[in-house]
């Protein structure tokens, strides 16, 4: 009875909250799972006259087929899992290092001053970021080639040098989002004990002493924790990003599938063929996610559920 009660009581008091979650509930079955249907596609020999749900023939797995026969398939996937995996690596190290950097500078202002100009980058769409850099990265008078050109370098075409380009992708996509990323280290790094670092000094451990020994191993599960996570967007290299500032001259090392698979369907209107595409890209990521959580667990005792 006494059980009862308090679980009213606490059914009452969180309402609001349920109720504030209502619309996002709404969103995500419109626009996530409602949109699902439309895989259907995939297994059909798809003429959009008919419609979806229309006297469509069913093909089975041919589009997959025809998909994985075409011979642009395979660097698409090199290309997403290597931007995807240099971006996940970088993402981890850069924070950290900055985190670890910020968290040594003692004078306040400053220490916000740094904070407020790297956190800037990530409120920025990828939309107005690729105007920008399409600017600074020009090879005839962009800033960044203006200064390679004071100490001797030749022009370097950073978007449409096949070579440079996926680099330039990494590079910038560490550059806007590494201050936002390095919040929640900043966060981790406020619940080490300060009480080891005075027993530290007391036995003459200098600055880089207690990092390796107290400040890394503090934050340590922290790390593995985004680095197993990141592994569930392994297949996700950035189409914003990538979509803004590519062009077909590096297709060969750019194109990646979320690129790849819009070309396909709004570009080129194959839109079974794209669809089999894009389902083949979320079933290896709900493999990766998965895998992800499952070490995430072991690793560091993260669980959702």
């Amino acid at each position: 009875m006494f059980a009862a009660l308090k679980r009213k009581d606490k059914l009452i008091r969180e309402l609001p909250l349920y109720i504030m979650l209502i619309p996002a509930v709404v969103l995500v079955a419109i626009f996530s799972y409602g949109s699902m249907g439309g895989v259907i596609i995939a297994f059909q020999k798809f003429v959009p006259a008919k419609g979806m749900f229309g006297d469509q023939q069913w093909i089975g797995l041919q589009n997959f087929h025809t998909l994985f026969a075409m011979p642009n398939i395979g660097p698409v996937i090199r290309n997403t899992v290597i931007i995807a995996f240099c971006k996940m690596i970088a993402g981890i190290v850069v924070p950290v290092v900055f985190a670890l950097l910020l968290n040594e500078v003692r004078h306040v202002l400053t220490k916000r001053m740094f904070q407020t100009l790297v956190y800037l980058p990530h409120f920025l769409s990828w939309v107005i970021l690729s105007g920008i850099l399409i600017n600074v990265l020009s090879p005839t008078g962009g800033f960044v080639n203006v200064l390679l050109g004071k100490v001797g370098i030749q022009p370097i075409y950073f978007l449409g040098s096949p070579t440079a380009f996926p680099i330039t992708m990494v590079v910038t996509d560490i550059w806007k989002g590494f201050g936002f990323g390095s919040v929640i280290y900043l966060a981790s790094l406020t619940s080490i004990n300060p009480a080891l670092y005075e027993a530290a000094v007391i036995d003459g451990a200098n600055r880089w002493k207690q990092t390796l020994h107290i400040t890394l191993p503090g934050i340590s599960s922290m790390i593995v924790l985004m680095t197993v996570l990141g592994l569930a967007n392994i297949l996700n290299g950035g189409f914003d990003q990538i979509y803004n500032m590519y062009s077909p001259v590096v297709y060969s090392t750019g194109d990646i599938l979320d690129t790849f698979v819009f070309r396909l369907g709004i570009e080129q209107a194959q839109y079974a063929l794209s669809t089999a595409a894009g389902l083949f890209k979320s079933g290896v990521s709900m493999i990766f996610i998965i895998v992800s959580y499952y070490l995430a667990d072991k690793f560091t005792g993260y669980r959702v559920f």
